[in-house]
């Protein structure tokens, strides 16, 4: 069966596993970000990790790229109060400046566009 998906769904899956790994190799730099208000942050950020890895495979099977697709949706939303918190928060702020921090936010949005690309 040869796969007949255009090369920025790759790329997406390829992104989100990349990043899924990241959080096991740097988890302080995730957990960093998580708001206090959330329990558990080293749990939630190998949760994160996992399910970015999960769905940037699944992306790469045509019976399983919509419910990917839709999952990346439903994690962007879920991980959008980390970003907010590290705009927020200059001790979770790496020491970025507001506006990128600030551009950071948008980019949710348009990470959810893409992956909608490929909701049919």
């Amino acid at each position: 069966m040869a796969f007949n998906f255009p090369w920025h769904l790759y790329l997406m899956a390829l992104l989100y596993v990349l990043a899924g790994i990241n959080h096991f190799l740097r988890p302080r730099m995730y957990v960093k970000i998580i708001p206090p208000s959330f329990p558990k942050p080293e749990l939630l950020n190998k949760i994160t990790g996992t399910v970015e890895i999960l769905l940037g495979i699944l992306l790469c099977f045509p019976y399983f790229s919509k419910f990917a697709a839709i999952g990346i949706i439903a994690l962007l939303i879920a991980v959008f109060p980390a970003n907010l918190y590290m705009y927020q928060n200059p001790k979770a702020s790496f020491g970025l400046p507001k506006y990128l921090l600030l551009l950071r936010l948008p980019l949710q949005a348009l990470l959810m566009i893409w992956a909608c690309l490929y909701i049919r």
